[in-house]
């Protein structure tokens, strides 16, 4: 019987799998431990280069300025080439991703990676985006059970927690994210979530799901706005591969981002705010929900979301004076 098999299917009776395998895992140790001893090689490296800057600074004269930016742009190419090299080796985890998955490492080992990884990030929040867009049309103006409120509200937890866990992942692979807004996000939806059936909520309910529709709209406009300056950018070898975000500017962004601004300056947040602190001052306002802590912390989106538009918009003007307009 073993005969018969061994003649039609030989593969089965090869140790060409095993020895495969066995080589696999051979090139695995091996790889561990060039990461180590590259990692090991860039300390040393760093160590050096702010050795010969501190020693430069002490020993060139005041006034030879040439020697001194010749120096401080060899440390700022050295320190950039070692950062793209410590994006592809393994690292720690920040506090973050500690607390959610524990001592795991996180880091992706090539560009096609990370690539597929970004991607499909992008495609995650797109399509959560619609969803929520949907969730909270449907909540605002068809259905006004509290059930499907509370279902809605988890999966705004659900959806922003898991984008911090995202995010702090892409951080670990060199992305330059700032995520503060999505963990803010995460703990209003939880607090919306928390709130009970009463008065308070229904006079709160529809400005929030409006607000939440709003939102969703303008994360969806700037999905497509930032992933086309991005893909032309890229084009042009002017982006970092793990940007996920646009923060300079050419000319021809302009007429995208001023079809974009309108939406991201409506002041939603700060009315919110005005809304809870008026509540508040009913005799009958009895709930945590509208305490002082969360008027004050609605407010933080609005800013950093402001700020950041306004750094992004003064950028683009800072890059027209520096350098000719590009077509």
């Amino acid at each position: 019987m073993n005969d018969k098999l061994q003649k039609y299917f030989p593969d089965l009776f090869s140790s060409h799998a095993q020895e495969i395998h066995r080589l696999y895992k051979q090139k695995l140790e091996e790889v561990a431990k060039l990461q180590n001893n590259c990692s090991s090689a860039i300390a040393r490296q760093r160590k050096k280069i702010k050795e010969i800057s501190v020693s430069l600074q002490e020993y060139v004269p005041d006034g030879d300025s040439h020697s001194c930016h010749a120096s401080l742009s060899i440390h700022r190419e050295r320190s950039s080439a070692f950062a793209e090299m410590e994006s592809f080796l393994p690292k720690k985890n920040g506090l973050y991703l500690n607390l959610v998955l524990g001592n795991v490492n996180v880091t992706l080992l090539n560009k096609q990676s990370k690539f597929a990884y970004k991607d499909e990030y992008e495609k995650f929040k797109l399509v959560l985006t619609v969803i929520l867009l949907l969730f909270s049309f449907m909540c605002r103006f068809i259905f006004t059970y509290r059930t499907l409120d509370a279902m809605f509200n988890f999966l705004s937890v659900w959806y922003y927690c898991t984008l911090t866990i995202r995010e702090s992942i892409l951080i670990n692979n060199g992305s330059r994210l700032v995520v503060f807004h999505h963990y803010v996000s995460t703990f209003l939806s939880g607090v919306m979530l928390t709130w009970p059936e009463g008065v308070l909520y229904q006079m709160f309910r529809n400005q929030f799901l409006m607000y939440c529709m709003y939102q969703s709209f303008v994360q969806f406009l700037q999905y497509y706005y930032q992933s086309g300056c991005l893909y032309r950018l890229r084009a042009l070898g002017e982006r970092h591969n793990m940007d996920l975000t646009v923060e300079g500017f050419q000319s021809w962004m302009w007429r995208g981002l001023s079809f974009l601004l309108p939406f991201l300056f409506l002041f939603w947040q700060f009315y919110n705010s005005i809304t809870l602190f008026k509540m508040a001052q009913l005799p009958n306002c009895k709930e945590w929900q509208v305490c002082r802590d969360v008027r004050l912390l609605l407010p933080g989106p609005l800013h950093g979301n402001v700020f950041t538009t306004l750094g992004v918009v003064y950028q683009k003007y800072r890059n027209n004076q520096d350098k000719p307009k590009s077509f």
